[in-house]
């Protein structure tokens, strides 16, 4: 372990915030360790009235058929959808579905083997005994099995109309919202970000994004798990680290990204509720050896 760290340190990573070893080098939880007990009780404490909202996209799968069946557009989903009936008349129906885990018209949670650094996945094994065609070994969606709780705090960036085309992230503006909303993220609790931006890139304007000094302060404040209407910019914002999260804060930090989020009506109830800060709930589906996998978080208050 200290041989494949100090080789990631000779290749420069000695400037970027790193958690290889901290737990351990057979660690697969990354920053989700920060998720204490008292972490937890602190998210517990914060439901009151049980007021629920859900973060993520809502998928309409298209049919996986040919024929007078098909859809009529060439609209992409994230999840393909193949009906099926039992008996004549059928007395149930069921479907199989084709997913797409990292479609970015899905709300989904990117598990630590997802991008490597170098050919190595947190926190320093190699990516080819991580990842094999037989599936994910280290850093997969197993990690995920006990699910996600605790406090989540939101960052709401776009208060006054989303941000601007290209603007790059940094710790000041995450403490400016702090300010702002009467709230101060703690180590262990979920950082949720709104930008006002869609997932998808747009290509007729550069998407903003977050910089290395928006990751660097995570790492300061111990972020937990990331979740955001938007990440990494596109186009790249800083070509000497193209993505501070996906490059980043997943391959060296160890912080699981929930990506596509929608925020939009969480930032309404928190404007109405004069409150950023809630329990947050992320259980994805119990499903091993994957890169990552949709996810349906849950802010209660």
């Amino acid at each position: 372990m200290e041989e494949r760290h100090a080789e990631a340190v000779a290749r420069g990573a000695e400037d970027l915030p790193d958690n290889w070893g901290r737990w351990g080098e057979d660690d697969e939880l990354g920053t989700l360790n920060l998720i204490t007990g008292e972490a937890r009780a602190r998210g517990a404490a914060e439901v009151r009235t049980g007021r629920a909202v859900s973060l993520a996209q809502p998928v309409r799968p298209r049919p996986l058929v040919s024929g007078p069946f098909a859809p009529s557009s060439q609209e992409v989903s994230a999840v393909q959808q193949v009906m099926a009936y039992t008996g004549s008349p059928a007395p149930a129906t069921a479907d199989v579905m084709l997913v797409a885990n990292h479609h970015l018209g899905s709300t989904h949670i990117d598990a630590l083997a997802h991008i490597h650094r170098d050919g190595l996945v947190y926190p320093g094994r190699s990516l080819a005994e991580s990842v094999t065609l037989a599936g994910v070994h280290h850093g997969s969606t197993t990690a995920f099995a006990a699910g996600i709780t605790t406090r989540g705090v939101l960052v709401d960036l776009a208060a006054d109309g989303p941000l601007q085309p290209g603007h790059a992230v940094t710790s000041r503006d995450f403490e400016a919202a702090e300010e702002r909303q009467g709230v101060r993220l703690e180590p262990g609790d979920a950082l949720v970000v709104r930008c006002g931006w869609s997932a998808a890139p747009d290509p007729e304007r550069p998407m903003p994004g977050m910089s290395l000094d928006a990751v660097r302060w995570m790492h300061g404040r111990g972020v937990s798990l990331y979740v955001g209407d938007i990440g990494d910019a596109h186009p790249a914002l800083d070509p000497a680290c193209p993505l501070p999260l996906h490059g980043v804060a997943l391959p060296l930090m160890g912080m699981p990204l929930v990506d596509g989020a929608a925020v939009d009506e969480l930032a309404a109830v928190c404007a109405e509720l004069r409150r950023y800060s809630f329990l947050l709930v992320v259980a994805p589906p119990r499903i091993h050896g994957l890169t990552g996998v949709p996810v349906n978080p849950i802010a209660l208050f």
